[in-house]
């Protein structure tokens, strides 16, 4: 009853809101060519909604006053509901950063997770989640290393998915970057807040990076320098990111 509750709220939102067409190259004539295709994202956002219910969440997520959206909203029960095409730029990701990456909306779909941030993940959820990822790699050929939390590409204003987010089980079904059996120690001269750019934090605000990280690998919110057991796991990370990239398959080949 829930999910069917949501969706007929998703199905009125979206018909009192539904926008008209782009008025595209005014001026030009239409001459189409077939050489094209669609954008494809090339990362996958996770969040989390910070309500107590998913309807709360729906009804912020299709405000058209708050301008902001997700792809996909799930709930607790495993309900999934999708937002916005998963061609289309949804307004998720806000001010971030990622490897260079200065416009994750624009390279990314966005998942809410209905919780409030301070309680475990339901496991319905999780399943759902599962699933859902599957199917986006599948479409969209988005690398293991690419499935990231708003706290990673957002570190000095977003927390979420939290600290309680289960990134290991993902890392077992091949979503986003894990190490279950780091070295004791990094190399000798390893540069941890250099090894945290390399695997994509923004390290201007270094502290944010750190506490990022471990929110992420740790489940900790300390945003002290690394110690050497946590500076072995962010070498070990490099590692593994490294050998999931020489095994991505190739992208396509650019237009001659």
């Amino acid at each position: 009853m829930v999910a069917r509750g949501l969706a007929a709220l998703l199905l009125t939102t979206l018909a009192a809101c539904a926008p008209l067409g782009p008025d595209q190259g005014r001026g030009a004539l239409w001459q189409p060519s077939p050489n094209f295709d669609q954008r494809r994202p090339n990362f996958v956002i996770l969040h989390q909604t910070t309500n107590d219910n998913a309807a709360t969440a729906l009804a912020t997520l299709t405000d058209p006053q708050r301008k902001v959206s997700a792809h996909y909203l799930i709930g607790r029960d495993g309900a999934v509901l999708q937002l916005v095409d998963e061609t289309a730029r949804a307004w998720h990701a806000g001010e971030s950063w990622w490897g260079g990456n200065t416009d994750l909306n624009s390279a990314s779909i966005g998942i809410e997770l209905d919780n409030t941030g301070d309680e475990i993940f339901a496991e319905a959820q999780i399943v759902a989640l599962l699933a859902l990822l599957d199917e986006l790699r599948t479409r969209h050929r988005i690398p293991a290393a690419n499935v990231l939390a708003h706290g990673d590409i957002a570190p000095t204003r977003k927390v979420d998915p939290g600290r309680l987010f289960p990134w290991q089980r993902l890392a077992q079904h091949g979503f986003g970057l894990w190490c279950e059996t780091p070295p004791p120690t990094a190399p000798a001269g390893f540069d941890a807040l250099l090894g945290l750019q390399a695997l994509g934090y923004d390290i201007s605000a270094p502290a944010a990076a750190r506490q990022a990280f471990r929110r992420h690998f740790a489940a900790s919110d300390a945003d002290a320098e690394l110690a050497p057991d946590e500076q072995a796991l962010l070498h070990c990370l490099l590692q593994a990111k490294r050998q999931r990239e020489a095994r991505s398959p190739a992208t396509p080949p650019a237009a001659e």
